[in-house]
């Protein structure tokens, strides 16, 4: 496609309702009749054989439990048909090794939820500047908050238009996230300056041109001596909880304490990556990132009863601090964002960044002093510097020497590109 044309954008927009006390029954009355049929569904899934495993045959059922089950009238029709979708995706995705195996959904342990997947049934009206209003089956117009400007009303068309929602209720409330397709130009192609980007722990996210980002606590240290506090709330009201008994509400209404201030930091921190990475796809016109296999590096460490592990408590704070910085999800962003503003992003092969000098590209041991120092050992070299800003450096160089990996056939292969000789990787 030539530059300048249009092309269609996906996105969602997550928005907060304001629900009455009887509109909060009924959104939550859906989604507990979402989850049931869908423990119906895999029930039935497995009970039934493989040749009668049929979207027809599973359709039939949906119904037949619809008109037996008078607690599933809740749900509206078109609601029960995307649990159906869903489930059939799921097990897609586990075929195709993406994902595992959909299973049982329990009460407490599953997010609640309601698909609304035709978006003519939303009716969205825009009341006045921070408040609108949206039309939810078998609910009525509840308000949310206006915070971006939706394609309705006469900004609405064929291309414009929002083509479903999502109702989700979590420990911050209950939220409707749109999903939005709109005709937008292609951007020009961004004519900023290339960058290597090493991620790691203590300096989440370091630049070849010297730039970091990091962050701070995501908890106040009230909020911290809060959290203590009821977790250990928590564990001294499960103590006389006797083996098979029910939960008390006193103890659910702690959990959700600590679910609510969890939830708080994990929201500060994903608006802390957006930032980051909008900022980024702004700045720098190619973003070279190293292709890593995060879910190999947060392996345990325990071993097996003949080959114990060694360092099980330190493996594990390690693997604790990778999954907080959430590296995929950073590249996750940055592959749409650099899309957006007419950037790329590429990948290169990850190992030996680290150790490698980047002044004269050879790898020498004790080079790395030290978790943030490196300085080279090779004789006629004796480069020294940051050694997160090394690591982006040597990225940054192997994609300028050719090194970039592109998916074929479902792996990473090596496509040699157009070759430059620059003195240093800068």
């Amino acid at each position: 496609m030539s530059q300048g044309a249009l092309v269609k954008r996906q996105f969602g927009h997550r928005a907060r309702l304001a629900l009455s006390p009887a509109e909060v029954l009924k959104t939550d009355g859906q989604a507990h009749a979402a989850r049931t049929l869908w423990n119906l569904l895999h029930a039935w899934w497995q009970m039934m054989p493989k040749q009668e495993r049929t979207l027809t045959n599973a359709d039939a059922a949906i119904r037949q439990a619809r008109q037996d089950i008078d607690f599933l009238a809740v749900l509206p029709a078109q609601a029960a048909q995307a649990v159906l979708k869903t489930y059939v995706r799921a097990w897609q995705n586990c075929w195709e090794h993406r994902a595992d195996a959909p299973n049982f959904k329990g009460r407490l342990r599953t997010v609640m939820s309601v698909d609304i997947p035709q978006g003519r049934d939303l009716n969205i009206v825009r009341v006045h500047r921070r408040w609108g209003q949206v039309n939810l089956p078998k609910v009525g117009r509840v308000r949310f908050r206006w915070t971006k400007d939706l394609p309705v009303g006469r900004h609405a068309g064929p291309e414009n238009r929002i083509t479903g929602a999502r109702l989700t209720k979590d420990a911050l409330g209950r939220h409707i996230a749109f999903r939005v397709q709109t005709l937008r130009a292609r951007p020009e192609p961004h004519r900023g300056p290339d960058v290597g980007i090493d991620v790691g722990v203590t300096v989440p996210l370091a630049c070849s041109d010297g730039e970091t980002y990091g962050h701070g606590e995501w908890l106040t240290g009230k909020e911290k001596a809060r959290l203590l506090h009821w977790e250990q709330r928590a564990a001294q009201r499960k103590q006389h909880r006797r083996p098979g008994e029910r939960t008390s509400g006193r103890l659910h209404r702690t959990y959700d304490r600590i679910a609510g201030l969890r939830a708080k930091a994990k929201r500060r921190a994903l608006d802390r990556q957006h930032r980051t990475t909008t900022a980024i796809a702004r700045t720098y016109g190619t973003v070279v990132v190293e292709a890593l296999t995060i879910t190999n590096m947060v392996t345990s460490a325990r071993g097996t009863i003949e080959e114990p592990g060694r360092n099980i408590a330190q493996k594990s704070g390690l693997n604790r601090a990778i999954s907080q910085e959430a590296w995929g999800r950073t590249v996750t962003m940055l592959v749409y964002k650099t899309d957006r503003y007419g950037g790329t992003l590429v990948k290169v092969p990850a190992p030996g960044t680290s150790r490698r000098c980047s002044g004269c590209g050879r790898t020498t041991p004790g080079s790395r002093e030290s978790q943030a120092v490196f300085v080279c050992k090779n004789e006629g070299c004796g480069w020294s510097g940051n050694a997160d800003h090394n690591a982006a450096r040597n990225v940054l160089h192997l994609y300028r020497m050719g090194h970039a990996l592109v998916p074929a056939a479902g792996r990473a292969v090596v496509r040699r590109a157009k070759r430059v000789k620059p003195a240093t990787a800068r």
